[in-house]
């Protein structure tokens, strides 16, 4: 969760809009994805084979692994996170990873479903752990084109509700509004390209330059524990208590919709430090959604949010508010560009900047040397065994290895497969784009495809290195080169926008097959089961995801707008980036461009701190990318998100074992029934039937004042 903005879930690194698991927005990306990292235990230093306790069970076939009940699974999961998803990218876009919801949910819908058959003495299949890395990846690649459809970033930063805030570029050229029928059509042409580039260096990635993946081997252990014994038994109970807590999250957001009659109404919107505090965004505002996620991310992003918002809104926002009629007009309101928001977003984009700079740097380098390493200590004459091509099973390696990489290298995927796929979409895709977009010129997409496949493999094999996927980071290099290339004349900021879509899906796509990849690898799934249902799953992600947009779009007239319940924060700075792009830093407020110089050298220069000192005192130093995220939004939801680090502590001091265990499932049973209550709520907005009750906080001034005009 790049799958955004930032990404769900073992896809990216930072807040979700920024690197899926999301993301920066996608990016949010570092976020998602190490938030698996407590999951993880090195197979090999396990004391006992895992592939022996499974010796006894046959391997279904890879036909056999592709079941209806699989994909049915999938579907009504798919569903429910991507409106988890959704929210969150219209909120704040982060996305924690849900890898250990869907695994979770996945094996117990399934079990539940085959013991029944079993009782009936209809059961024909048992349920399998190959299988259940088929839900795991079908219901992960559904939920991430959420991230990397750019809901809540590139894509509806081209609509008018965004253009309209930007106060710049609101040309018809520059502006378009969002529509079922060409948003499922532009992510159908996009979103598959990634998939076909990747699949003929599969064993590179996994066999010969063994990469990690973190979040895929983490995702694996949790399947093949599932699938023991002792593994269903932890796991009924975890689905029980996630069961109990998706219930109390579920009614607290129903409970909650009765006081929001009218704006600024409700318990999200309770004064909980006071009213000055809450004029400056200090407040709890009693999501379980976030507390939630706070549960799940690591600590030092939720304190790295907390630092961001104090340095902000804190420090910052009043001091330069204080020089209103000085460095921006008196006159001008707080949402516009030209006065204080302006400072608020384009120093957040300078610090996002600033890191993607960085780390793009430093796992662009560290994967030229991974490569240029394994290409050395290869035997002399030989070549590197890309696609079908096979090699013999090394004798020093493991027996659970010995076993896996047979059959991994036992159903091949035809290299002619991959190169005629990914041709003939790219044919399609640079036909069909130019009349869904038509500032996006055929050209530009033949530039961007021909390059494409070469940031593919490095973005998947940084990520099978570090974990992070970068895939907002090359979004932002499309917003710029494609942007500046077509020009202001020309609707440069809407074909920035678009590249920034074509390039994110295609590189997002493929880091995540290649994390399935390695899940199948460790469950003896086969790559052509998870090929088939890395296809399907983004298949059904390119028609649920703009359905789920459609509904909030149609059901939340105030979508997009600051300060409202889903402000969609990184629509309106993605659409700052592609107008920096294409007409530079005219219109910014005075000093707040030589402030972008200094966080963004800022950011830098924290994130070579971090790696100078070792991680030992790394974790001690906030990270640029989550403190800039409260510089636009606030702070109410990093306190809630602290919230949920500070219960995880506590948990954890009072009893580790079962907040090792039962953590990630009660966080995941508030995320979820917060988020699935969104549903409920869209269809009451949308058949006009309103909340009873309007729950305002009032000083006691203006209390008086209202009482006044009551009784008169």
């Amino acid at each position: 969760m790049d799958r955004s903005n930032n990404s769900v879930n073992r896809r990216e690194p930072y807040p979700s809009n920024e690197y899926s698991t999301n993301n920066t927005n996608s990016q949010v990306d570092f976020l998602t994805k190490k938030t698996n990292e407590s999951h993880l235990e090195q197979e090999e230093e396990s004391t006992q084979s895992v592939e022996r306790i499974f010796e006894s069970k046959e391997v279904p076939t890879w036909q056999s692994q592709l079941t209806f009940r699989a994909f049915f699974v999938s579907f009504i999961l798919g569903i429910l996170f991507t409106f988890i998803v959704m929210k969150l990218n219209l909120t704040t876009g982060i996305i924690p990873s849900l890898n250990v919801s869907a695994g979770l949910l996945g094996f117990f819908f399934v079990k539940t479903w085959t013991k029944f058959l079993e009782k009936s003495g209809w059961l024909k299949q048992p349920f399998t752990r190959q299988e259940n890395t088929v839900i795991q990846t079908c219901v992960v690649a559904t939920s991430g084109i959420a991230f990397s459809g750019g809901f809540g970033s590139y894509l509806f930063g081209m609509s008018e509700v965004i253009a309209k805030q930007s106060n710049e570029d609101n040309a018809a050229d520059n502006i378009k509004n969002p529509s079922l029928g060409w948003m499922i059509s532009f992510l159908f042409v996009v979103s598959f390209l990634g998939l076909f580039s990747v699949v003929p260096l599969r064993k590179i990635m996994i066999i010969d330059f063994k990469l990690i993946y973190p979040s895929g081997t983490a995702t694996a252990h949790l399947i093949n524990s599932f699938h023991t014994p002792q593994g269903a038994k932890l796991a009924k109970k975890q689905v029980k208590a996630l069961g109990k807590f998706f219930s109390f999250s579920f009614l607290w957001g129903f409970f909650q919709w009765f006081f929001t009659a009218g704006d600024g109404c409700g318990f999200v919107n309770f004064p909980t430090f006071g009213l000055k505090a809450y004029e400056n965004r200090f407040y709890f505002d009693f999501s379980a959604t976030y507390v939630g996620v706070g549960m799940i991310c690591p600590y030092l992003i939720n304190i790295s949010l907390l630092v961001g918002a104090i340095l902000s809104w804190g420090i910052m926002w009043p001091l330069i508010q204080d020089r209103k009629g000085h460095w921006y007009p008196a006159n001008q309101s707080d949402s516009s560009l030209h006065g204080i928001q302006g400072y608020r977003v384009f120093i957040a984009i300078a610090m996002i900047l600033g890191d993607g700079l960085y780390n793009f740097c430093k796992v662009l380098g560290r994967t030229l040397y991974g490569i240029y390493f394994q290409i050395r200590e290869k035997r002399a004459g030989s070549v590197l065994p890309v696609g079908a091509r096979g090699s013999p099973i090394e004798p020093s390696l493991s027996y659970d290895d010995q076993i896996r990489t047979e059959l991994f290298l036992k159903d091949q995927i035809p290299t002619w497969v991959a190169i005629a796929g990914y041709v003939s979409i790219a044919i399609v895709s640079t036909v069909t784009l130019p009349h869904i977009f038509h500032q996006l010129k055929w050209y530009y997409i033949v530039v961007i495809y021909i390059f494409a496949p070469i940031l593919a493999f490095c973005n998947a094999y940084g990520c099978g290195l570090t974990d992070w996927s970068l895939a907002s980071t090359y979004g932002k290099l499309a917003i710029f080169t494609i942007g500046t290339w077509a020009g202001a004349a020309h609707g440069g900021v809407l074909a920035g926008l678009a590249a920034c879509g074509v390039m994110m899906n295609i590189v997002s796509t493929a880091s995540d097959l290649t994390q399935d990849f390695k899940t199948g690898y460790m469950t003896l799934a086969s790559p052509r089961s998870m090929f088939i249902s890395q296809i399907i799953g983004t298949a059904m992600g390119c028609v649920i995801s703009p359905c789920v947009f459609w509904l909030f779009y149609k059901a939340f007239h105030d979508l997009g707008v600051p300060g409202s319940e889903y402000p969609a924060p990184y629509a309106l700075v993605y659409r700052n980036m592609s107008i920096l792009g294409v007409e530079g830093f005219s219109a910014l407020p005075k000093n707040c461009l030589t402030l972008c110089y200094v966080f963004f050298l800022g950011a830098i220069a924290i994130n070579a701190l971090r790696d100078a000192v070792g991680k030992n005192k790394a974790k001690y130093i906030p990270l640029p990318m989550a403190m800039a995220i409260p510089f636009y939004l606030g702070s109410y939801f990093a306190i809630d998100m602290c919230l949920g680090s500070l219960i995880l502590f506590v948990w954890t001091k009072i009893d580790k074992v079962k907040a090792d265990a039962f953590g990630p499932a009660v966080a995941s049973g508030l995320i979820c029934g917060d988020g699935i209550w969104t549903l409920p709520s869209s269809i009451l907005a949308l058949a006009g039937v309103n909340p009873p009750i309007c729950m305002k906080f009032l000083s006691r001034k203006d209390n008086i004042r209202v009482d006044g005009f009551i009784k008169h």
